[in-house]
């Protein structure tokens, strides 16, 4: 069977949380309940490095506001992540070119990224920090989830996958305006900040101007 169905799911998760994907997939590999894994997401300095860095995430997404900056810092990360997974992927079966593996991972993790942070920003607008430690567990255990299903149910978690993409996408155009009115905020608050810090240092200077008269 093609490896595609995993390739895909795999993608996808990793545009939600790459760290755990990796570490998901070296541990079943390690511990030999699947043979999909390529050796090198079982090294492990590999499991020890993503392990480190999930717990990190795992902080850090539950946080308001910090949730949003940690997603910009990773528009870059999880793309390339799905892509580097999916090639191995592919390279372990033989059953599709690397490089069109990469491309699928890659532009799956890129739309689920945008789809997250774009959530994200519209739970963001909401005070109350609850929405965020809530969104951020159903994500940890969804993408725990479809990742062993798909090790085990390549096709039927790929559907599953296409399906939360899709509806993913629905989500953050219906929230449109409330992205915008989180973006429009934050930019609100660095002008503040900005101006805050230019007032600091014009008063100060209006001061040793006035001392040395």
């Amino acid at each position: 069977m093609s490896v595609l169905p995993l390739i895909f799911t795999s993608g996808w998760a990793s545009g939600i949380n790459a760290y755990a994907v990796v570490l998901l997939l070296g541990i079943f590999g390690a511990t030999g309940l699947t043979d999909e894994v390529p050796a090198s997401l079982q090294r492990t300095d590999v499991l020890v490095v993503v392990g480190v860095l999930f717990l990190c995430e795992a902080v850090a997404d539950k946080i308001p506001f910090v949730d949003s900056v940690w997603d910009a810092a990773h528009t870059v990360v999880r793309p390339v992540a799905g892509a580097v997974v999916g090639a191995l992927l592919a390279g372990q079966s033989g059953s599709l070119p690397e490089l069109a593996a990469g491309a699928v991972g890659g532009s799956t993790a890129l739309v689920s990224h945008l789809v997250k942070a774009g959530t994200r920003m519209a739970v963001n607008t909401s005070p109350e920090p609850a929405s965020n430690v809530v969104l951020s567990l159903a994500e940890d255990f969804g993408v725990a989830g479809i990742v062993v299903f798909a090790l085990f149910h390549p096709v039927a978690a790929m559907v599953i996958a296409g399906s939360l993409l899709v509806a993913g996408v629905a989500v953050v155009l219906f929230l449109a305006g409330r992205i915008r009115r989180f973006l429009r905020r934050r930019k609100e608050r660095r002008e503040r900040r900005a101006g805050g810090g230019t007032g600091v240092a014009g008063a100060a200077g209006d001061g040793v101007v006035s001392g040395g008269g």
